[in-house]
């Protein structure tokens, strides 16, 4: 017991137990951790932190693999793949992980949630696989333990050796000494006043930290992130160590994917507002990165980094263009003039391309509409939200808060989810810009149709107008038949 809080350890005899093919099993170690009050964020990014402590005080293995608790293997080769490479000469001094591109059972023939997420964890991984690598994706990972003791060349030191990558133990598992250690370990306080707490830089902790050859460079703040698994890749890849992604034919692993509309918004509200944490740092990507890793791999994180400002320009053309329309004003050039052709350009690329790399990449057209839309949603609600949380909890007026992605599922939701029926879940405030917008598109093109009808202004005027309007509408379909 500590500070009223169980914290426990559990592990399988493997001299006892056997598999239907009388092999022994393998030690199962389970740690029920207690909760710390001092860190509101402690359950993942600490978790993580005291499970590597625990590890390795009971075997202390090279190889480390992290999974969310929804995640099911699905290829009993998965580990003799990551092993090659990890165990490879040509790469093994500064091979920091290997990551598998993330893949869900169960989501729907046509992704109506964009839960598939081909370019954050498909199109962008394999670009990067050609630099430093891919960034560490939270899930479905194999990491060397030695990376997160420092860069390739640099070994940090600790007060207890034993917990280093190099100790190697020659106790058993259950001897009382390495069991008590273990539980010590694995409590908050340990890193009270520790280099594990204050300076060792174990990644997911969380800490926006980097360092280079010569300098150690001091944390924000411990257990500050919302989004661990982004900081650790990109304070692995400033250290210099690099990574690689595999993607099998068969998948390594499946994941659930969220189910309706709220869950969807606040995992990626979470993620906005951790993402702007590092983005606006003094360790941003566009400066911090760059030097670090060079201009293409600190681009490619600034990328991930500053995704939520793109809030600004999606909500300026869900409400502006509309607004004018309503107002009687145009915004746009006629389409008589050469000027147009430019709009009708950047739009027909724009889009064009993310199609074909959409298609490219594994996906179909209803899948892209989806994505496409899903990008509009998140603009108006998730990115927008996130930016605006970051912005108070910058200005010390709020404090980010953490919602968890449920999980469970009742067979109702999973058939309305099959139908392809989007389910909007419990009432959220990031529904309202969402509302606000499929209201407004929709009067104002209804306003547009008036003006065209009375004569007031031309076609060729309120084209553009009318045109994101109608786009926004069809966009907004789901909306107005609310579920």
């Amino acid at each position: 017991m500590s500070k009223g809080y169980l914290k426990a350890t559990i592990i399988l005899d493997n001299s006892k137990y056997k598999d239907i093919t009388a092999h022994s099993m393998p030690n199962l170690i389970y740690v029920s951790r207690e909760k710390c009050r001092t860190s509101p964020h402690h359950f993942k990014a600490g978790a993580l932190n005291a499970l590597l402590r625990v590890s390795a005080t009971m075997t202390n293995a090279p190889t480390i693999l992290t999974l969310d608790c929804d995640t099911y293997s699905n290829d009993s080769q998965t580990s003799h793949r990551a092993l090659c490479y990890l165990s490879d000469p040509k790469f093994r001094s500064n091979l920091g992980f290997v990551q598998f591109t993330q893949r869900f059972r169960g989501i729907n023939k046509k992704d109506i949630y964009a839960c598939e997420h081909k370019r954050l964890y498909k199109i962008n991984p394999f670009g990067m696989n050609g630099l430093l690598g891919p960034n560490y994706l939270g899930t479905w990972c194999f990491f060397s333990r030695r990376v997160f003791f420092g860069g390739p060349a640099h070994l940090l030191l600790l007060e207890m050796p034993q917990l280093g990558p190099k100790n190697v133990l020659d106790k058993p598992i259950q001897s009382q000494e390495v069991l008590e250690l273990a539980h010590h370990v694995a409590g908050c306080n340990y890193e009270k006043n520790t280099t594990w707490g204050l300076e060792l830089w174990v990644r997911p902790i969380g800490r926006v930290m980097c360092r280079s050859p010569c300098t150690r460079l001091r944390s924000l703040s411990p257990y500050g992130s919302l989004v661990e698994d982004f900081f650790t890749g990109y304070q692995m890849h400033c250290e210099v160590w690099k990574s690689i992604l595999c993607h099998p034919d068969r998948a390594a692993f499946y994941g659930d994917a969220p189910m309706n509309l709220v869950d969807v918004l606040n995992q990626n509200k979470r993620w906005s507002t951790g993402d702007l944490e590092v983005a606006f740092s003094k360790h941003s990507p566009i400066t911090h990165g760059t030097r670090a890793m060079g201009p293409f791999m600190g681009l490619a994180y600034a990328h991930y980094a500053f995704w939520p400002i793109w809030s600004i320009p999606i909500t300026t053309y869900a409400f502006l263009p509309q607004l004018a329309l309503l107002n009687g004003f145009t915004i746009f050039p006629k389409v008589s003039y050469p000027r147009f052709l430019l709009y009708v350009y950047i739009c027909i690329g724009a889009y064009g391309q993310d199609l074909l790399d959409f298609v490219l990449a594994g996906g179909t057209f209803h899948r892209w509409w989806n994505d496409q839309r899903m990008w509009m949603i998140r603009g108006l609600s998730s990115f927008l939200f996130g930016t605006i949380e970051f912005s108070l909890k910058s200005l010390g007026i709020a404090s980010h808060g953490f919602n968890v992605t449920s999980k469970v599922l009742n067979e109702d939701q999973s058939k309305r989810y099959e139908q392809g029926s989007i389910e909007f879940g419990v009432s959220s405030p990031l529904f309202v810009p969402l509302a606000m917008a499929a209201i407004v598109n929709l009067v104002a093109f209804a306003s547009g149709n008036v003006e065209l009808i009375r004569g007031s202004n031309s076609l060729e005027e309120l084209f553009m107008q009318m045109f994101i309007a109608s786009f926004g509408i069809l966009n907004c379909k789901p909306h107005y038949y609310k579920k």
